[in-house]
């Protein structure tokens, strides 16, 4: 029997895809050609760009597809009954961190504007898929923790670096490439590493020990080595552990289970039991936490680059979709009520991006105010930027509508994901607290914040009044603790004011400070002060294909 047809799919908008997803993203790029020396900026953008047209193929994106639908599955033991301890992974997960690693986005340690050119492609890639971005950045942080030991580094430090991915579990020695992950939390203790229990016995090689204990959270367990805290004799210490021993044999890994989470579901993230375990110290005994603070720090800027990417897909989703549909006798983008939501995103968006680039750029100056600047800004960043993504993504979602909320408009998976870098790596008060040290502890630290806040003094009358008001509530640290929170975000949004009031168009920064710093703000997105000039804020935030 003929088909029937009722009626004709109009008025919906294109894929986005098979676009630029660097090239298209204007807050992106000019804060790459901000922070790049103009030797290299040409390479840069080029290989930027390179990474940006792949993470906005449709090959790409199907992959990112097939990895969420088909989660890795743990196998503790073969077919003959012996115990393997391996994860397996759709192979569309194995061509995603492979493109990632062959992108150079576990290289920033030894290439020139390393740390921005990394960066800028890590929020790239992870708009095409988050889950990847776990190994990559583990084994990015993993360079300055392992250079605490010189030899270790050696040794490490260029199968790290590499751009090759070998996905084959060997001995180290006989690898190219490798990936690294990382197991701190453990079941009493979580956030409170000193409370772990896992104990390190030494064994008579000098610097090799045996651990037995447990790992609550063990990222990427299908990693070459681990970056583990234990109880050495003298307390909490830095180890290594490879998944392959030199000989050949594995090591003693043992997987429990695989933890069902929210979102990152291509992503495995593991418990696993030691028992014999044989590691290498990394640094001195008893100073695991200052030795494993450096990794620390650099993942706590992956999960703002990861929120900042997972925001900006969000937001060029709405925008793209607001495009082309139409409703009530015109385009939802023209709609005065839909540019107030679109603009109050897109500004949310491009704060964080500047933000995150900023904080890069610093790990590639390298100066002793730079690095007192990190200290601070970075749990700042990490505090403001994760927890604002859930609220950017569910209102880009409703922009589309209950379009929005089916999975094939790939919001759902955005959604999903989106409060995982506010919780990984310290949940919100583990980095106000880690603020307030800061502030108590290393002045150098807070002269370094209030400089680069200074550098857009008198530019903005509501910038000013808000870093009037911020160095009353620093002058006063009397029960601080209790209101960590409200001084952290403060912080946040007068840093985030500062560097939009220097580098932004005037209407991007303008709406900023009106919005979070002058007040004139409601509770949701779409409250901005309405001004012809949102317009241009939502254009700026298109993507251009």
């Amino acid at each position: 029997m003929a088909g029937t047809t009722t009626h004709t799919v109009t008025n919906q908008p294109p894929p986005l895809v098979g676009y630029d997803v660097f090239t298209s993203d204007r807050a992106l790029v000019e804060a790459v050609e901000r922070h790049t020396a103009p030797g290299l900026l040409d390479e840069v953008r080029d290989e930027l760009s390179v990474l940006g047209r792949s993470a906005g193929s449709a090959q790409v994106q199907e992959w990112g597809v097939q990895a969420n639908e088909n989660p890795p599955r743990l196998r503790t033991h073969d077919r003959y009954g012996h115990r393997i301890d391996e994860v397996d992974f759709h192979p569309a997960w194995h061509r995603l961190l492979g493109k990632g690693i062959s992108a150079g986005l576990t290289t920033a340690w030894v290439r020139p504007a390393g740390h921005v050119r990394r960066a800028a492609g890590f929020l790239v890639w992870t708009q095409a898929e988050a889950g990847s971005g776990c190994p990559l950045s583990m084994t990015h942080a993993a360079v300055p923790a392992l250079r605490t030991d010189p030899a270790l580094a050696a040794e490490w430090e260029p199968r790290l670096t590499s751009t090759v991915y070998d996905r084959e579990l060997r001995p180290a020695q006989l690898k190219v490439g490798a990936v690294f992950g990382m197991g701190m939390t453990e079941k009493q203790g979580g956030s409170d590493v000193r409370a772990n229990t896992t104990a390190a016995q030494p064994l008579a090689e000098d610097g090799t020990y045996e651990l037995t204990g447990h790992k609550w959270f063990c990222s990427a367990p299908m990693s070459d080595g681990f970056l583990v805290l234990a109880q050495a004799p003298e307390g909490l210490t830095c180890f290594l552990v490879p998944r392959v021993l030199a000989d050949g044999t594995r090591n003693t890994f043992l997987l429990q289970r695989l933890k069902d989470k929210l979102g990152n579901r291509s992503n495995a993230s593991s418990e696993v039991e030691f028992d014999g375990t044989w590691a290498r110290r990394v640094g001195e005994e008893g100073r695991g936490v200052r030795t494993i603070i450096e990794m620390v720090a650099a993942t706590r800027l992956d999960c703002v680059l990861g929120s900042a990417g997972l925001m900006r897909q969000a937001v060029a989703q709405a925008v793209h979709h607001c495009t082309y549909r139409e409703a009530f006798g015109g385009r939802l983008l023209d709609k005065p009520l839909m540019r107030n939501v679109l603009a109050d995103l897109a500004l949310e968006s491009e704060a964080a991006t500047t933000l995150a680039l900023r904080l890069a750029a610093a790990y590639d100056d390298g100066s002793e105010q730079e690095r007192a600047l990190l200290r601070l800004a970075v749990p700042t960043a990490k505090y403001w930027v994760t927890k604002r993504c859930t609220p950017v993504t569910v209102e880009a979602a409703e922009c589309l509508g209950g379009n929005g909320y089916v999975e094939e408009s790939g919001l759902p998976r955005l959604v999903r994901e989106s409060p995982l870098n506010s919780v990984w790596e310290g949940a919100g008060n583990v980095q106000a607290l880690d603020v307030l040290r800061a502030l108590q502890r290393e002045p150098q630290a807070l002269n370094a914040f209030l400089l680069e806040v200074g550098r857009a003094r008198g530019a903005d009358h509501r910038l000013d009044a808000a870093v009037k008001q911020l160095l009353a509530e620093l002058g006063d640290l009397e029960g601080v603790e209790g209101r960590a929170r409200r001084l952290v975000e403060r912080m946040a949004l007068v840093l985030q004011g500062s560097l939009l009031v220097r580098f932004a168009p005037p209407e991007v920064a303008d709406a900023f400070c009106g919005s979070r710093l002058g007040g004139d703000w409601g509770s949701a997105f779409g409250t901005l002060p309405y001004t012809a000039a949102l317009a241009s804020v939502v254009e700026r935030a298109r993507p251009v294909s």
